[in-house]
């Protein structure tokens, strides 16, 4: 169970892996990208942390809408309104919600995933942040079929969006900035995937 609280401290650990990771995810996108992604990221949660004392003290969907609000209004490029898009879907679904059980998050992992979708018109296999969400999100709903708990069945969501990520190297980009390199983005990391998977790595770690 996920209450207000802990979405809170979730959000958290998050900004701070961007703060600790923006260096690296900002040398992955020099290599197919504009070279702002770790910037950008770092930027627009600390945007959300300067909000985040007033957004707490509501329930779990307005939590995930400003999040997303703040995300799209501080983070430059694609990532902007795609991850604030992701947030706010989340947050639409969990509306009035105090607390949250496992079926809750996959409604909400279902609409955020959609929601980027939708905003970046991508699908899973373009070398995006979708080639680890979309993984990511199979493996939570088939485990929460089985049976599993939270923990568990974001466990194996996490290890889903590694492979994900790993599976990015392989592909040529056919979106976003990376897509301009062609075949020449083969072998190089997707950033985006990557920060995702660290958002879902922070999330399970705080469960």
């Amino acid at each position: 169970m996920i209450d207000t609280a802990k979405m809170a401290e979730i959000i958290r650990a998050i900004a701070a892996r961007m703060e600790t990771e923006k260096d690296y995810l900002t040398q992955l996108d020099n290599e197919i990208g504009d070279g702002d992604h770790g910037i950008n990221m770092v930027r627009g949660f600390n945007a959300v942390m300067e909000k985040l004392p007033e957004l707490e003290t509501g329930d779990i969907g307005s939590l995930l809408k400003g999040t997303g609000m703040q995300l799209v209004s501080n983070v430059g490029g694609a990532s902007g309104p795609l991850y604030g898009t992701a947030f706010m879907k989340a947050g639409n679904v969990l509306k009035g919600k105090s607390e949250i059980e496992a079926a809750d998050f996959a409604a909400a992992l279902e609409a955020a995933v959609g929601g980027v979708k939708l905003r970046g018109k991508s699908t899973e296999g373009e070398k995006t942040m979708l080639d680890a969400l979309c993984p990511a999100h199979k493996a939570f709903n088939e485990a929460i079929a089985a049976g599993d708990e939270l923990k568990a069945a974001l466990q194996k969501a996490v290890a889903a969006a590694e492979a994900g990520v790993e599976y990015t190297k392989t592909i040529a980009a056919t979106k976003g900035r990376a897509s301009y390199l062609g075949e020449r983005s083969i072998g190089h990391q997707d950033p985006g995937a990557t920060s995702s998977l660290f958002i879902l790595q922070e999330i399970e770690k705080c469960l």
